[in-house]
């Protein structure tokens, strides 16, 4: 098997759908088969694959066991040379995945790639990023990003030049659309199940370089991804998930003073997030500002009271009226 498709469903029947039908239709000369690790769907989609896309292998997990742990089951299942970890909400461009197979099978220096991510508006969607770093959170927080344009040494969460339109290696891809060795992928043991939301990608493209390979983004080829479709459903639990595992990053990475400074860097940012957007709501007031506004607040306000190396050691966390979904997702 040249290639496996492993996509994660969590009551996702209004976006798989098409995601299955754009694979089928686009792929023409790669022998491929597709893995749907589903987390306890309850709208229908499960029954709806099997049969409408009766080649698919749908495993059941039963329960939400979230991002990395459910992708981990369906890595396992597979049997392709090169293993896609795909999106759900995500539309496969006409002959994209057999250009890609054969960019990857010419370039043996690589352990995964990437390919150009839009918005379903056509414009570009940031899919490769340089890694997370102390300097770069600080230059993102203080809004000094356009000091990159003069200075590989102050770039903070974006490539400041690059729009994506060439070819060039990454430090990191978007969890919606890697590509990566099969071999390589089970050697490292998959996703990093600490990081059940945000944050796993990072990680494993971390231990993609670590173990020799690079990774490799190519403008040449080209999908459709819709973005932000389990977030939307509960954003301040998934906003709070995302603190947990960028803690529990920078702890694996960068040890207890990473995780403090993590922290001191989280507080500077939501503060002057807080202050930008109060005045803009002052000036402009609307719902959507306002339900912002809070996210701000309650993401402050954790941060405030928590203690980075007590999280990430023993599980200890802030008691707030929004649990993080994670906490919630895994009874």
């Amino acid at each position: 098997m040249k290639l496996s498709i492993v996509i994660l469903c969590w009551n996702d029947l209004q976006v798989i759908v098409n995601c299955l039908q754009s694979i089928y239709t686009s792929t023409h000369s790669t022998e491929f088969e597709v893995i749907v690790s589903d987390n306890g769907s309850s709208d229908g989609c499960v029954e709806f694959i099997r049969k409408r896309f009766p080649r698919v292998h749908v495993i059941e997990n039963g329960t939400n066991l979230r991002f990395a742990k459910a992708n981990n089951v369906g890595i396992r299942a597979s049997n392709g040379e090169y293993v896609l970890i795909l999106n759900p909400d995500t539309i496969i461009h006409d002959g994209t995945l057999d250009k890609l197979v054969m960019f990857a099978d010419q370039h043996a220096e690589a352990g995964a790639f990437g390919c150009r991510v839009l918005n379903p508006d056509g414009t570009y969607q940031v899919s490769g990023r340089p890694f997370a770093s102390l300097r770069g959170e600080w230059l993102a927080a203080l809004y000094l990003r356009p000091l990159g344009y003069f200075s590989d040494w102050f770039l903070s969460d974006s490539y400041t030049e690059w729009k994506g339109e060439t070819q060039r290696m990454v430090d990191w891809l978007s969890g919606c659309f890697i590509l990566i060795r099969g071999d390589l992928l089970k050697r490292l043991g998959g996703f990093d199940e600490q990081f059940f939301y945000y944050y796993e990608d990072m990680d494993l493209c971390r231990r993609v370089w670590d173990a020799g390979y690079s990774i490799i983004y190519t403008a040449e080829m080209a999908i459709t991804h819709l973005g932000g479709q389990s977030t939307k459903r509960s954003p301040k639990a998934f906003t709070l998930d995302s603190q947990i595992t960028r803690y529990r990053y920078y702890y694996k990475y960068f040890g207890k003073r990473g995780a403090r400074g993590c922290r001191r860097v989280a507080l500077v940012s939501l503060f002057l997030r807080q202050l930008g957007y109060g005045l803009l709501q002052l000036v402009s007031p609307s719902d959507a500002g306002k339900s912002r506004l809070e996210t701000l607040r309650l993401t402050f306000e954790w941060n405030m009271r928590v203690n980075p190396v007590r999280l990430v050691e023993n599980g200890e966390e802030p008691k707030l009226m929004v649990e993080p979904a994670g906490r919630v997702l895994e009874r």
